[in-house]
């Protein structure tokens, strides 16, 4: 019997994962996935808790030459020329299963070749993150010195306070998130929101040259709007940081950098006052 990777709409319409694959291994493993293939990133997956839909929404069918259980990772080989070998990571994290689709291409990309720097952010001893309650799949910075806090941001997915007051956020996007809030014009509205502050960014998991190896948008229309979108709100700079590492250190780096300025920014007016009344 031929082997096939099904790729269907994923009929739960409030699940973050929009897609169901059906992968040739055994009965069927069923995983909910963010994309229908790991092209310019790795694609995140859960195990879906059903069977597999009778009546299915099948998008893709993509015929198998391999497709095979090695350790903790599940090798596919599609029956094509190009994007034909990926892998399935099995892994766990904080005692859950966690499950990673990703090519050798891509896996390569997301390991700079360089060493993330130790050093404090701007001389700070510690840095407390504040990460908005809806953020999936969150930033940890273990690798930076930061703490971490959920709590409510009214935009923006990172924050930094000083003395209960919001004084930096910063907005993380995947390309393909970027790509869907652009198409569908919610970024807009998100960084209007932002550039209301007096220091925001948007950050993107990604190099910019991956916008034109976009297949399922028009690539020039999305590098449009993104020029367009910082036009009109240059006060929000938007980051291309290459992959998610060095998205969390430039987040690092630009609130412990906000923290740090708005200190003396205070400091300054304080020092004003006694400084006229002197005179």
């Amino acid at each position: 019997m031929p082997l096939t990777l099904l790729v269907a709409r994923n009929p739960d319409p409030d699940s973050s994962l929009p897609y169901l694959l059906r992968i040739p291994l055994g009965d069927g493993l069923v995983l909910r996935a963010r994309e229908t293939w790991p092209r310019t990133s790795k694609v995140y997956c859960h195990r879906h808790d059903a069977p597999w839909p009778d009546d299915a929404d099948v998008v893709e069918e993509v015929p198998l030459t391999e497709c095979r259980r090695r350790g903790a990772a599940i090798d596919v080989v599609a029956d094509r020329r190009r994007e034909a070998r990926s892998q399935f990571v099995l892994t766990r994290a904080r005692g859950r299963e966690m499950i990673f689709w990703q090519t050798a291409k891509v896996a390569k990309a997301a390991r700079p070749n360089i060493d993330l720097p130790t050093a404090r952010a701007g001389g700070l001893e510690d840095l407390e993150i504040v990460v908005d309650t809806r953020e999936r799949y969150a930033w940890k910075f273990s690798h930076q010195q930061a703490t971490t806090t959920k709590r409510a941001l009214d935009t923006g997915d990172y924050g930094a306070f000083v003395d209960g007051e919001l004084v930096a956020v910063v907005e993380r996007k995947s390309l393909a998130d970027l790509a869907g809030s652009l198409s569908s014009g919610r970024l807009a509205y998100r960084m209007g929101e932002l550039a209301t502050l007096g220091r925001s960014a948007l950050v993107v998991e990604d190099r910019y040259s991956s916008i034109f190896k976009l297949e399922h948008v028009r690539p020039s229309l999305i590098a449009d709007q993104v020029g367009e979108c910082q036009v009109r709100w240059p006060t929000v700079p938007i980051i291309w940081a290459e992959n998610r590492a060095l998205a969390q250190e430039w987040t690092y780096r630009f609130l412990a950098g906000a923290v740090q300025e708005h200190r003396m920014g205070e400091a300054a007016r304080r020092i004003l006052p006694a400084a006229n009344e002197a005179e």
